[in-house]
């Protein structure tokens, strides 16, 4: 199956919602994510079947305004995991980034993404910190 990559493109809430729901494990809850997306956001990538089938992947890109960006919420429908469709969300998702104009691109995962990000998308580490509120 053939995957399209587009940046900034169209989605519905419940779609979203439901791979939200299907990748992070809770309940699917209906909020107005795409307008949030467009308040806050400088990008978003989405994964789908180029022959437009359901939302298979999706990558939000937040940014301070200037020469950062941050990635969060990388997702992939568990039926596509293993495929290289989040490996390829990231690829986009740092094209998009720069196209933009940022420097840099930061990401935060968990310790059983590692490998994920630092080996498979090409990101280095760095010193952090993480204040939990």
């Amino acid at each position: 199956m053939t995957i399209r990559y587009t940046w900034r493109d169209a989605f519905t809430d419940d779609e979203l919602s439901a791979l939200h729901a299907e990748g992070f494990g809770h309940q699917a809850v209906s909020i107005d994510r795409r307008s949030r997306l467009e308040r806050h956001s400088l990008g978003w990538v989405c994964a789908r079947p180029a022959d437009g089938g359901p939302l298979t992947g999706f990558v939000n890109v937040a940014w301070d305004g200037g020469a950062h960006a941050f990635l969060l919420d990388t997702v992939v429908a568990t039926t596509a995991r293993h495929t290289g469709v989040g490996t390829r969300l990231v690829a986009a998702a740092v094209d998009g980034a720069g196209a933009a104009g940022c420097e840099w691109l930061h990401v935060d995962f968990e310790p059983h993404l590692r490998g994920y990000y630092l080996d498979a998308c090409g990101f280095r580490t760095t010193d952090a910190g993480l204040f939990r509120l």
